[in-house]
């Protein structure tokens, strides 16, 4: 059996590392293809093209993941039964579960990869590549930041709280800041202005129409008022209110979760942050389930295991992703909870793919 069992890994592993370097290859070429017209438009450096595609190649492979695993299955155990290796197998006594068995192990090993891969190199990667995007492709950049945030909370070391009603990315200003130092849980000091500029040359920010107060033991005892401005060293800067303004696929699993927290803390709806970050641990599950779904695609019709298996892969990685998605959204308005939403595509295909095992031939 641990003859059979390297066999079938080292078909199945040749079949994934073909289909994946296929899956990126194409996926490179039509984004490119799209993108095209926008860098030349925007006279990109051809330096600078290639930054972004070596930027995009691990969400490439995250993407392509799934759907390689599943042919990789199909395709391994499709060959067996063409070439009559499965008839042979089941005249020894070896049941498809036994089969079965090191396909499923590595699922799971590639599942936990995956997960790595999305909230180490994808996240990394996702946030260079759209920084590219938004530096270099001025028009009709896909990833622009948001020109102005509204109601922002910030938190900076354990004392000190930041709030800002409205501020202006690119002009680096805001209107209606509340700056608080709650020391060790007893107030010391608060600033209010109605307006802040960053002053890059200084590395300070311009505050106008500001009040300080400062606080003994929780009881002000000093207060400025002006009308004027002053340059103040408020402990946080522009990129600190930029982070806000960034897409939940820069961050990964555990700063979705910090961030999460943070909003919470100021009072933020974060539903979508949190459909984001479950989706960020069941995503790279799929990879398992497929795997589990494949097997017996490929048994049901022995006559005609592989095209049939072929095309129902197809099928099935589609209706999986459109499933998702489906998922996502109802999250996203609200009507399940964030959980079940990243998990629902997962325990219905799971479910689905337990089925087919078990009414298989054995």
């Amino acid at each position: 059996m641990r003859q059979i069992d390297k066999y079938v890994e080292r078909q199945f592993l040749t079949i994934l590392g073909i289909a994946i370097l296929g899956f990126v290859t194409v996926f490179l070429i039509v984004d490119l293809i799209e993108n095209l017209d926008r860098f030349m438009d925007n006279k990109v450096p051809g330096g600078i093209v290639s930054k972004y595609y070596l930027y995009s190649i691990p969400w490439f492979v995250s993407i392509a993941l799934p759907m390689s695993m599943l042919i990789a299955t199909v395709f391994s155990i499709g060959l067996m039964v063409k070439r009559n290796e499965w008839t042979a197998m089941k005249s020894s006594g070896i049941s498809l579960y036994r089969l079965a068995w090191p396909l499923l192990l590595t699922g799971v090993v590639v599942s936990l990869l995956s997960f790595v891969l999305d909230n180490q190199l994808v996240s990394w990667g996702n946030e260079n590549r759209y920084e590219i995007d938004r530096d270099y492709i001025k028009r009709r950049s896909r990833h622009k930041l948001k020109n102005t945030l509204k109601y922002i909370f910030l938190q900076k070391n354990t004392t000190i709280h930041i709030g800002l009603e409205k501020y202006r990315i690119k002009k680096m200003s805001g209107n209606i800041l509340t700056w608080v130092d709650l020391g060790t849980g007893v107030l010391k000091k608060r600033i209010d202005a109605k307006n802040i500029f960053w002053e890059a040359d200084s590395g300070k920010w311009r505050i106008s129409n500001y009040s300080i107060r400062d606080f003994a033991g929780g009881v002000e005892d000093h207060v400025v008022f002006s009308e004027g401005d002053t340059l103040l060293d408020l402990q946080f800067i522009p990129e600190d209110i930029n982070h806000q303004a960034r897409s939940p696929d820069e961050l990964d699993y555990y700063e979705l979760t910090a961030r999460i927290s943070e909003l919470k803390d100021n009072g933020v709806k974060t539903v979508r942050w949190e459909v984001t970050r479950y989706m960020k641990v069941s995503f790279p599950f799929t990879n398992l389930i497929v795997v589990l779904f494949g097997i017996p695609l490929v048994v049901f019709r022995e006559r005609s295991s592989l095209s049939f298996g072929a095309g129902m892969s197809v099928f099935v990685i589609f209706s999986y992703y459109a499933f998702i998605k489906f998922g996502q959204s109802l999250g996203f308005k609200g009507q399940v909870t964030p959980l079940v939403s990243a998990w629902i595509g997962n325990v219905v295909f799971m479910l689905g793919g337990i089925i087919l095992l078990l009414r298989a031939r054995k």
